[in-house]
């Protein structure tokens, strides 16, 4: 194979569904031949932005682009400290970009490239969310007569913003500005949501629910043990990555299976709830980790242990970022579920060859390289926007700030 190289790095901020995307584009001393990747840190997205073009970009033009694995250790290590979320993110679209050359130089789709299929079709699962039983039930409905049999249940902005109609908060004088909830109405509100959707809907749907980390330990367990008689397909982020160690007695206090790794961004905050079995789903954000380099290593290491994959698909992700995920879901024998949150009519004119979905299952186009695109002169339509941050400012009744 001719020795090609990086010629630049590009970085393109889009909007079409009112959702800051990162996508990068890696442009290589054959004029024809470029990859995309996805860094997408909505939150945050300016930084990455910088880290891309003021650090990762000078550096790395000219190296050949066939050697990835050395490019992502290079990047990496490159900042001394690493493993953060903006870091990571900027590495990712490097990275994706990279195999998207790579399999198109071999003239196969990425899954080809990576393996081959253990599966044709990606099973997913949506979201049903309302701000009251009937509405949630309605949106599994929906979903229901278009195929999905696997449905995420929630009812308020994971557990608050109830619009007073099911918390009563009652907050101190001066309280600040925030996304207020209450531990305890959220519990009930949720055992009443499931009471119902198990009663109206029945067993026919696979039901999972999210906790975002917004109880104590305690509640936890409490929570899950409540949980256990809707036999839930998984409760996912029922702890912060900040306490892992306490799904070792979660484990053994509730049959539920579990699902974590939204918020990781080290590996070491995986290791040992994967090595012990304290989790059946890994559930990491793919650009959140630095990329398709590192999620393969994870998903192998998965695999040992016997836990499965269920990445992390939000509608804050752009559809490449989708679409490598499920290159992954497809080459993976440890696969579980892929999260799928849609593409809006927007998001399809400005990432042509999005997957498609048919009776609840994904499927990628078959394409050489990731198989997704990128209209640049579409994207133009769709700039930047100041996105709305209030539901991350999470405060208990008292107005103790808490994290998301």
């Amino acid at each position: 194979m001719d020795h090609i190289k990086i010629h630049d790095i590009k970085v393109f901020v889009t909007a079409p569904r009112n959702i800051n995307l990162v996508v990068v584009k890696v442009e290589t001393t054959e004029p024809e031949l470029y990859g995309y990747g996805c860094a997408t840190f909505t939150w945050r997205h300016k930084a990455v932005v910088t880290a891309i073009e003021e650090y990762l970009r000078p550096m790395l033009k000219g190296m050949p682009v066939d050697d990835i694995e050395g490019i992502w250790q290079t990047m990496m290590g490159s900042s001394y400290w690493r493993n953060g979320p903006v870091l990571n993110n900027a590495i990712s679209g490097v990275d994706e970009a990279l195999w998207d050359i790579k399999a198109k130089r071999a003239n196969m789709p990425l899954y080809s490239l990576l393996g081959g299929k253990c599966r044709e079709g990606i099973a997913v699962y949506r979201h049903a969310d309302g701000s009251s039983i009937e509405e949630v039930e309605e949106c599994i409905r929906g979903y229901m007569a278009e195929g999905y049999r696997y449905i995420r249940c929630h009812m308020g902005t994971y557990g608050g913003i109830f619009d007073g109609k099911i918390q009563r908060i009652v907050k101190p004088d001066h309280a600040p500005e925030g996304a207020y909830f209450h531990p305890r109405m959220y519990m009930q509100s949720v055992y009443k949501l499931f009471d119902r959707v198990r009663s109206d809907i029945g067993w026919e749907v696979e039901l999972m629910h999210d906790v975002h980390e917004r109880l104590s330990f305690a509640e936890t367990l409490e929570f899950a043990r409540e949980m256990e008689q809707y036999k839930l397909f998984f409760l996912e982020d029922s702890l912060a990555p900040e306490h892992v160690e306490f799904f070792k007695t979660l484990r053994h206090h509730t049959i539920l299976p579990l699902a974590m790794g939204e918020l990781f961004t080290n590996p070491n905050e995986w290791k040992s709830i994967v090595q012990n079995q304290w989790i059946d789903y890994m559930r990491v954000h793919l650009s959140d980790i630095g990329g398709l380099t590192p999620a393969r290593k994870l998903a192998h290491f998965c695999e040992a242990y016997g836990v499965r994959t269920a990445w992390h698909g939000p509608n804050d992700l752009s559809p490449i970022g989708m679409a490598v995920q499920m290159h992954l879901d497809l080459n993976s024998h440890n696969f579980g579920i892929q999260e799928f949150s849609g593409f809006s009519e927007a998001e399809q004119e400005v990432f042509p060859g999005c997957p498609v979905i048919r009776e609840g299952y994904a499927y990628v186009n078959g394409k050489p390289g990731i198989g997704v695109g990128f209209d640049e002169k579409a994207a133009e339509k769709y700039p930047a926007v100041d996105m709305d941050h209030s539901w991350l400012f999470s405060r208990l009744p008292d107005g103790t700030p808490v994290r998301p």
